[in-house]
């Protein structure tokens, strides 16, 4: 499933709620299936400038394909960083690169996040596409 086909589902699950409350409570649904990373990996250089809740971002190029693994602190943090790593991790750097993050608010749910979560969505992105560069690079 590409990118695109993986924001196109989520869409259709976020269609299936009726209310923005409903929204919410799937994206801390799914943070249930967060991830969680060693003591080691948070640190300055993963942490998530800009974030509303601390975050940590770890990014890893293997055999062409850029490996993303999160850890927020927050219900939603962990919500969003489980959804996003979703549709970014495992994808070469082009895709990722070439990717539209506008296409985010067709599931419906970037309205629904406060301008600070909006804010901590931007962050996360600035880091995933600087570490498609680097891994495109070789400097990963």
């Amino acid at each position: 499933m590409n990118m695109h086909e993986t924001v196109r589902r989520y869409k259709e699950d976020f269609d299936l709620f009726e209310t923005p409350n409903e929204k919410i409570e799937y994206i801390f649904d799914l943070g249930r299936k967060h991830t969680t990373l060693s003591e080691e990996e948070k640190n300055d250089a993963t942490f998530i400038e800009g974030c509303a809740s601390p975050a940590w971002l770890v990014g890893e190029c293997r055999d062409g394909r850029l490996i993303l693994r999160g850890e927020g602190s927050s219900e939603m943090a962990k919500g969003m960083l489980t959804l996003l790593l979703d549709i970014f991790s495992d994808r070469t750097p082009d895709e990722i690169l070439s990717f539209d993050p506008a296409e985010l608010h067709k599931m419906g749910i970037v309205e629904l996040l406060s301008p600070v979560r909006q804010q901590s969505m931007e962050a996360f992105l600035a880091k995933v596409y600087d570490y498609a560069k680097r891994c495109k690079e070789g400097t990963l």
